[in-house]
């Protein structure tokens, strides 16, 4: 494979990845291959491309001392799932830790690992696993059992760190528990406000028919539109329908509106396929799992064109995340075949990456107290691996919400091809 810190440009087509239902839902995860470091002795493009990564990657600054446990949870490769990518990320993002941030307050960061295999049974476990190993924090990637392993970690005052979470028990938590994503903009927050900047009064969801979705729309949805003067019209479709025609037909005679998607590759297909039958023009928001190759391949790009898309990570751009998370897997991951260009892998160093960031003002012992103090207390700054979102925890960003670090997300509009093109932070 190519070096991707020497072509930045160019990543390939992949599945857009996490969005706000990746927080309700596990992702599949696929295999490719990783980068290579450059040598000394190498032709003078791969010497460029290693001073390139120098410079992305910043001047060593080793850690030294006591190492910090720090526990990392995934739900790792089950029968239905595989997230063992996870585990490789955050190797990687250690070794530039400590090679080039100082680790954590100076201190070597010590990954203690443990996989759930999607079992809310082995999440309790891999929990009481992390306060038997008196771990100084927590950081999970994807879950579908976030609230089997939170309890146990959060009765021991270990703070954790989530790529993202929807469990209302940790989003009012105040205590210790930190959560790098908006679990509501994309499902909730960006249709409101793409309605109103379209000045239309109605927001048609064309969901999934399933309880992960369904119940943001039985529950908190309804409110939130009602107080931003937005109508919410939930069209509910059962998994499986591969022609939405009848449904799209009532959409576009009830008069202008925004259509929103939510669903695998498969719905969306049948969704946006169903809107071009009938002639729909108007805007049209979708969740990132909806484009894949799958769908640039079954849905004509004119219809593609303009979909206003969300996601944690800037995946498919050449943007400072890209270009370093691409240095940092070169560098320190070497065999370690890390997709780069996944969406998913490039959330994981967000992560653990965050962690790091948040705690620059820790000084002193590094204890689960110090640590949840250091986040608590951190001014905003960029979030890692998401160009251009920043962060800030402590209840800051949403207090309704006050273990949410992040407002907003990351913001796409589709080409014609079904690539993103210039990715935003809305909402924040």
């Amino acid at each position: 494979m190519p070096d991707a810190a020497a072509r930045p440009g160019r990543l390939p087509k992949r599945a857009l990845g996490l969005t706000a239902l990746a927080t309700l839902t596990v992702t599949l995860a696929l295999a490719a291959c990783g980068g290579s470091t450059a040598s000394s002795g190498t032709s003078p493009a791969a010497t460029s491309a290693g001073a390139a990564a120098d410079q992305l990657l910043g001047p060593v600054n080793q850690a030294k001392g006591t190492p910090v446990k720090i526990g990392m949870i995934s739900d790792g490769k089950g029968a239905v799932t595989d997230l063992s990518f996870e585990s490789a990320v955050a190797d990687v993002t250690v070794k530039y830790l400590n090679d080039r941030k100082g680790g954590l307050a100076g201190h070597p960061i010590e990954l203690v690992k443990c996989d759930t295999l999607a079992d809310p049974a082995k999440g309790t476990d891999c929990a009481n696993r992390m306060v038997e190993d008196n771990v100084a924090a927590v950081v999970v990637g994807s879950t579908a059992v976030s609230e089997g392993m939170w309890p146990p970690l959060h009765q021991a005052h270990i703070p954790v760190l989530f790529g993202g979470a929807n469990s209302a028990s940790i989003m009012t938590d105040k205590d210790s528990s930190f959560v790098l994503a908006d679990a509501l903009f994309g499902l909730v927050t960006l249709p409101i406000q793409l309605a109103k900047e379209h000045k239309v009064d109605t927001v048609s969801a064309v969901a999934i028919d399933v309880p992960a979705v369904m119940s943001i729309y039985q529950t908190i949805a309804p409110a939130a539109f009602k107080a931003a003067g937005i109508k919410l019209d939930v069209v509910a479709v059962p998994p499986g329908t591969a022609d939405m025609t009848p449904q799209m037909q009532r959409i576009a005679a009830a008069g202008p509106r925004v259509v929103q998607v939510i669903g695998s590759d498969s719905f969306c297909i049948a969704a946006l396929n169903g809107l071009h039958t009938v002639g729909f023009t108007g805007p049209v928001t979708a969740i990132a799992q909806c484009i894949t190759d799958a769908t640039r391949k079954a849905v004509p790009g004119s219809v593609l064109k303009g979909v206003t898309v969300t996601a944690t990570a800037p995946i498919g751009t050449d943007n400072p995340s890209t270009r370093l998370f691409a240095a940092v897997v070169n560098t320190y991951g070497k065999d370690s075949k890390i997709e780069i260009n996944r969406q998913g892998s490039l959330s994981m160093f967000t992560v653990v990456a965050a962690l790091q960031s948040a705690t620059t003002g820790l000084t002193g012992d590094v204890t689960p107290a110090s640590i949840t103090t250091a986040i608590k207390s951190m001014p905003e700054q960029p979030l890692p691996g998401a160009d251009p979102m920043k962060f800030q925890c402590g209840g800051k960003a949403n207090p309704a919400t006050p273990a949410v670090c992040v407002k907003g997300g990351l913001v796409t509009d589709l080409d014609r091809k079904g690539e993103p093109t210039t990715y935003r932070a809305v909402g924040g």
